[in-house]
C-alpha cells in the first residue's frame, strides 16, 4: 500500500521517454521538501491516465514523447483533468521553440528549456529554477474545456475569458501624443498577448514595446509565432535601433530593454546585480517615463511577482495612462495586483477589453 502523501506537500507528475532524465528530475525535484513527485510516465498516451488517477498539483512535461505526442497529452489532460503542466524542451530553436509556443496555446502553463549536452551553466542553479517554476505552476488556475477546442479558443482570443455580458468599459479620454504603447507580462503571457495585439489594427500609427518573461531561448520563437497570428509586424528587439510605429517589438532575452529618447531608440544594457527577471518590466518601464513622459500608455498583464509595478507607477507619476489586468482574467494576478496596491494602475480592465481601450485612448475607433 503506498503510503498517504502529506497534504503540505506539492505533488508532481514527470512525463519523459529517457529514464535517465526522469531519474534527473526526481532528484531536483525532491530536493525540496515541499516538492514531491508522485508519478512518472514514459508517453503521452501513460500521463493522461496518470494524472487522471493521481491528479497532481502540477505536471512537468518533455514534448517529444512516443505513443501520443506532448501536444495532444496536454490537450487530453486540459479537457479530462485540468491540471497547471510546466513544459520542458530539449531544443529552444527552430521547430522545438514552435512547439513549445504551440504547447502554451494547447494549454500548458509554462515552458522552460532542458538542459542538452552543451548546457555550461550549473546543474544546480537549473535544478532550483526547476522547482521555482513548479511551485509557480502548481499555484495557476486552470480551466476545464472539451477536447480540441482549446488551442482553437487560445487563437480565437480566449473568449472564456471575456467580460460578463452587458460589461462595458468606461470612454477612454482621448490622448494626444502618445508615441508609444508598453506592455509587461509573465507567467500566461503569451496567451494574453495574442488576445491583446490581435486586436491592434496594421496600420495603428503608435509603436509596441512588449517586454515578456521567459526562458532563455524561446524569445525568437515567440515572435514568430504571434508574427503569424496578429495583424502588426512582429520582431525582436535590439540596441541601436528605433521602435518604429505600427510595429510590435518583443525584448530580447538576457538584457534589459531601454527607451533612450522621445525618438524612441533603445538600448540593450546588461541586467543589474541580482536581478531576479531578465529582462526587467521595471528597468524598461522606468526608462520609457523618463523618455516620454505623459506620450506613452503602460500595460501590465498577467504574471507571479512584482516585476513592472514599481516601473507603472513611474510611468503613471509622469503622465502615462496605465491599465492593469483584472484578477478574474489573469492567469496569474501577482504582477497587475502588486500594480494595483502601488497605486500605479489608472484602470484595470478584463484582458478582452484591453485593445478597445487602447484604441480608444489614441482615438482609433473600435
Amino acid at each position: 500500500m503506498t503510503a498517504p502523501v502529506p497534504p503540505a506537500l506539492t505533488t508532481v507528475v514527470v512525463v519523459d521517454d529517457s529514464p535517465v532524465q526522469r531519474r534527473f528530475v526526481r532528484g531536483a525535484v525532491e530536493a525540496d521538501p515541499d516538492l514531491t513527485v508522485i508519478g512518472e510516465a514514459r508517453n503521452g498516451k501513460e500521463a493522461v491516465a496518470l494524472v487522471a488517477r493521481l491528479r497532481p498539483a502540477a505536471v512537468l512535461m518533455d514534448l517529444d514523447l512516443p505513443v501520443m505526442s506532448g501536444i495532444e497529452a496536454i490537450e487530453q489532460i486540459m479537457a479530462a483533468s485540468p491540471t497547471p503542466i510546466l513544459v520542458y524542451s530539449a531544443h529552444v530553436a527552430g521547430v522545438e521553440s514552435a512547439n513549445a509556443l504551440e504547447a502554451l496555446a494547447a494549454g500548458a502553463v509554462d515552458v522552460l528549456a532542458k538542459p542538452g549536452p552543451d548546457h555550461t551553466g550549473s546543474l544546480d542553479e537549473y535544478a532550483h529554477q526547476l522547482r521555482r517554476r513548479l511551485k509557480v505552476a502548481a499555484r495557476i488556475r486552470v480551466i476545464t474545456h472539451p477536447r480540441g477546442k482549446l488551442r482553437t479558443q487560445v487563437l480565437a482570443g480566449l473568449p472564456w475569458l471575456q467580460a460578463e455580458p452587458g460589461w462595458a468599459p468606461e470612454p477612454a479620454e482621448v490622448r494626444q501624443g502618445v508615441a508609444l504603447i508598453a506592455i509587461g507580462a509573465s507567467t500566461g503571457g503569451p496567451q494574453a498577448l495574442h488576445t491583446l495585439l490581435k486586436d491592434l489594427p496594421a496600420d495603428l500609427t503608435q509603436a509596441v514595446l512588449v517586454v515578456q518573461h521567459m526562458a532563455e531561448g524561446f524569445i525568437p520563437g515567440l515572435v514568430a509565432w504571434l508574427d503569424q497570428l496578429v495583424p502588426l509586424s512582429v520582431l525582436v528587439g535590439g540596441g541601436g535601433r528605433r521602435l518604429m510605429p505600427g510595429t510590435i517589438t518583443i525584448a530580447p532575452s538576457g538584457a534589459n530593454l531601454l527607451v533612450l529618447d522621445d525618438r524612441l531608440r533603445v538600448l540593450c544594457q546588461p541586467p543589474d546585480a541580482g536581478q531576479f527577471h531578465v529582462p526587467g518590466i521595471d528597468q524598461c518601464f522606468g526608462s520609457i517615463a523618463d523618455a516620454l513622459g505623459p506620450d506613452a500608455i503602460g500595460v501590465l498583464l498577467t504574471g507571479m511577482g512584482r516585476d513592472g509595478a514599481v516601473g507603472l507607477k513611474a510611468m503613471r507619476d509622469r503622465g502615462a495612462v496605465t491599465l492593469g489586468q483584472d484578477e478574474a482574467t489573469s492567469t496569474v494576478y501577482g504582477m497587475p495586483q502588486a500594480a494595483f496596491a502601488l497605486d500605479a494602475v489608472e484602470r484595470q480592465l478584463p484582458l478582452d477589453q484591453m485593445a478597445p481601450t487602447l484604441l480608444s485612448l489614441v482615438g482609433r475607433a473600435t
